[in-house]
């Protein structure tokens, strides 16, 4: 069995996976942003800073990560990443505006997987 970070990672993954799906299918239907969609990523957020939590939390028990500087900014990135793409859109709740989550959410899952990597 992977370790806590892993087990977390790995939901946030899939929970970013499940909120790309959710904005892009608003893309390709061309209609408004939903507010529920900026629910999902207000918990996108919040995973994101669990799973930040449990990444600086790991750095007190096994060696240190190769590069630290990548490492920090990996869980930096996937805390702020999803509400400043949200703040960006904030006044826009046009078709685009789902493109602008999607693509955030895609890269949160990015981010995500690339904290774990670096561990």
């Amino acid at each position: 069995m992977g370790s806590t970070l892993d087990l977390i990672g790995w939901i946030v993954v899939g929970y970013a996976a499940l909120v790309t799906v959710a904005a892009g299918t608003g893309v390709a239907l061309r209609t408004p942003r939903p507010s529920w969609l900026d629910q999902l990523v207000l918990m996108l957020t919040l995973l994101g800073a669990v799973l930040a939590v449990a990444a600086l939390a790991s750095l007190a028990g096994e060696g240190r990560p190769e590069s630290l500087a990548t490492f920090l900014g990996y869980a930096v990135t996937v805390v702020a990443l999803p509400p400043a793409a949200l703040a960006s859109v904030r006044e826009d709740r046009g078709t685009w505006s789902c493109g602008v989550v999607a693509v955030a959410a895609l890269a949160t899952g990015v981010v995500a997987l690339r904290l774990m990597m670096t561990r």
